[in-house]
């Protein structure tokens, strides 16, 4: 009796010695939780460090950005107006980061489903057997080997298509960073010239009155001159107010503070366009939305195949092994199978289905909507174009009879107000040209934007 208690004895201390040492060895695998509080208000809303932005500039690498060397207290071009932004934008930091969960949902599609494991250990209180019974068995679930391969490529897709997202995201916001950058410094220039002409329509509504009030001109004379005064001073303030917003967009474009003062360096003359059609082509080869788009419905292909795949029967081996009170110790497999009677997975082909079609006529209407606007942009473009070249043509003439009215008015020939007005409608002539080239450099961004590709490649 004494022999038997302690070969029971000895198979229990086995048991937990093998229980034991199975925990260790999954508990040393597990991951840990480490706490990590938010930054402080003060942390995210302080502007980067010049030092490290520079080193980050000249480090980039993006397909359609040049690395260099970015100062704040230089004037800045649109190319690193584009890289600051890529690097500092506040959303692009946000979607950067979903890059790192999707990079872990890929990986947990790669992995297989561990091994369940079920023990029991029955004590003996009464009978005429002498043994303790007890038993394990371990399982393992065959559908997910048959799955394995296209759960892969669904979730390699789709990681390809948030990464096309990002990187789409940033070409757009670098865009917007140049196109900003064109307005502020455009309407820089414009507002210098409707401080000039509001300064002179103030200086000749003075010298009306002045003769108005001597009784050598009318009081309707008074008047246009007052309007013209305050039409001048009226576009003055719609100058300075777009001017303030543009530089409140730039500055959140590019994640800067408002207190960060930036120069701007003049933008590079716009090429013309090519052919719609040439660019659409280009579009729909280089757009790293549409390249999504294409991994999305590669992602919904996959996911039906999957559908698909598990209309079968989902297949479960486990293996046992057993000893009774008896001291009868027995082995052998177990397969498990659900039987497709009723649901057979129909639910979610059908959903899967469904949306793959809808992939397909989200990226039909996308590039659709690409060719409209990249022919509404370029026919856009070359009107505005026509349209300077025509000022262009206009401005000599009318600049010649300034210069001549001012030296008639200097001789007395003719009144002050006459070499006034002529400067004026100079004046006037220049601002439209000058917003000519504001709309034409922000369109031809904005065509950049919709091709896929800045402007140097269209003609590669």
């Amino acid at each position: 009796m004494t022999d038997k208690m302690a070969e029971r004895r000895s198979s229990k201390v086995t048991a937990l010695r093998c229980t034991t040492a199975a925990l260790m060895f999954v508990v040393s695998g597990c991951a840990r939780y480490g706490p990590r509080p938010l930054p402080s208000s003060d942390a995210i809303l302080a502007a980067p460090a010049p030092a490290i932005l520079s080193i980050e500039a000249q480090q980039i690498r993006r397909p359609y950005l040049e690395p260099q060397p970015v100062d704040l207290s230089k004037p800045l071009t649109p190319n690193a107006l584009a890289v600051i932004a890529v690097l500092e934008n506040p959303d692009l930091k946000a979607q950067r980061a979903k890059v790192g969960v999707t990079d872990a949902q890929a990986f947990a599609a790669r992995l297989l489903p561990d091994p369940t494991f079920q023990a029991n250990y029955d004590f003996l209180i009464s009978g005429p057997d002498q043994y303790n019974g007890y038993g394990a068995q371990i399982g393992f679930d065959l559908n997910a080997l048959r799955t394995r391969t296209v759960t892969r490529e669904a979730g390699a897709a789709q990681e390809r298509q948030v990464r096309l997202d990002v990187a789409w995201a940033e070409w757009n916001t670098a865009g917007q960073a140049r196109l900003q950058g064109v307005r502020v410094f455009e309407l820089e220039r414009q507002v210098g010239l409707a401080e000039e002409s509001a300064r002179s329509a103030q200086e000749l509504f003075d010298a009306v009155s002045r003769a108005a009030g001597r009784g050598d001109l009318s009081a309707t004379d008074l008047d246009a001159r007052r309007q013209s005064l305050l039409d001048a001073q009226s576009r003055l303030r719609k100058m300075q107010s777009d001017l303030v917003a543009a530089r409140a967009d730039l500055d959140k474009q590019l994640g800067l503070p408002p207190e960060v003062s930036l120069k701007l360096a003049p933008p590079a003359p716009s090429p013309d366009p090519p052919p719609p059609e040439t660019l659409v082509a280009e579009a729909i080869a280089r757009r790293l939305d549409l390249q999504g788009l294409r991994a999305g419905y590669e992602a919904g292909e996959a996911n039906l195949h999957k559908a698909i795949l598990e209309q079968f029967p989902n297949l479960s081996l486990s293996l046992a092994a057993a000893s009774d009170t008896a001291n009868n110790k027995t082995i052998g497999p177990a397969i498990g199978f659900t039987l497709p009677l009723w649901n057979r997975n129909r639910g979610n082909i059908a959903i899967a289905t469904a949306t793959r079609a809808q992939l397909r006529a989200e990226y039909e209407a996308r590039v659709m909507q690409t060719r409209a606007d990249i022919v509404a942009a370029v026919n856009g473009i070359n009107a505005l174009r026509q349209q300077r070249s025509d000022l262009t043509q206009q401005l000599p003439a009318l600049q010649r009879y300034a210069a001549a009215t001012r030296r008639a008015a200097n001789r007395g020939d003719i009144s002050m107000a006459t070499a006034q007005t002529a400067e004026q409608a100079v004046r006037d002539r220049e601002l439209a040209f000058l917003q000519l080239e504001q709309q034409i450099e922000e369109q031809t961004i904005a065509l950049e934007l919709l091709s896929g590709g800045p402007a140097e490649a269209w003609y590669q």
